[in-house]
């Protein structure tokens, strides 16, 4: 009886711990994945650039952050589907495979992931940060460290010309992602699909990344551009 009893309360309070909305469940999903896009993806940036390419360069950043993509989907795909990006989720939205009413909340959960992401790889590499620009947070100019987190265009690169940049990326990331999961097609092997989206970002950096850094993901970007705005590289960030 007392055993009966002791596997009941343990159960009862499990059952106490466990969370019980769904929905509740596909936000902490949505932003445990982009948590893990932003540390280890403006990781490898980061690990880039404070090393002043020692220790990795454009090689490194395209298929470290496509490897980031790969692990975000694994850690998140199960629950909430993994989108750990605004358009896609968008995108889900408009095919009838996301309610609408998650999108709001779907949206917030990646924000709040990237932002938080974004904080990880300056508390990890602040050290580093310090040592690289003698303690001051540069947007631009020789020891600009800001690129680390959002994307910058390229000097040369047009407003009109960086909206097709990101217009262009994003349509052939979400063309790709829907072939990639649509089981008529030529399917990925069930389990493996996240490998095939990691080839895909490493595909999409390497031939359309040069004008703004390929960004494709406005939480992804936004969300460590607000973070470098409050953490002492100021609104410059925004212009």
């Amino acid at each position: 009886e007392e055993a009966k009893m002791s596997r009941k309360s343990k159960r009862s309070l499990k059952e106490k711990f466990a969370l019980k909305n769904s929905l509740v469940k596909e936000a902490l999903s949505e932003f445990l994945g982009t948590f893990i896009l932003i540390a280890l993806g403006c990781g490898c940036v980061g690990q880039s650039v404070l090393s002043r390419g020692a220790h990795g360069g454009p090689m490194t950043v395209a298929v470290g952050f496509a490897m980031a993509v790969t692990i975000a989907v694994y850690v998140s795909g199960g629950v909430s589907g993994g989108h750990i990006n605004p358009a896609v989720s968008l995108a889900m939205c408009v095919t009838g495979r996301l309610k609408w009413t998650k999108l709001p909340i779907y949206i917030l959960a990646q924000l709040l992931g990237a932002f938080v992401g974004a904080a990880a790889v300056f508390g990890i590499y602040y050290d580093a940060f310090m040592e690289y620009s003698n303690g001051t947070l540069e947007v631009t100019g020789p020891n600009a460290t800001a690129h680390i987190f959002a994307t910058y265009p390229a000097p040369y690169l047009s407003l009109i010309n960086g909206f097709a940049d990101q217009v262009m990326s994003t349509a052939v990331l979400l063309l790709a992602i829907f072939a990639i999961f649509d089981t008529r097609n030529n399917s990925v092997p069930k389990g493996l699909e996240p490998i095939a989206v990691g080839l895909l970002i490493i595909v999409l950096s390497c031939s359309l990344g040069m004008n703004s850094g390929c960004a494709m993901n406005p939480a992804r970007d936004l969300g460590p551009r607000l973070f470098t705005a409050i953490a002492g590289w100021g609104m410059e960030v925004f212009t």
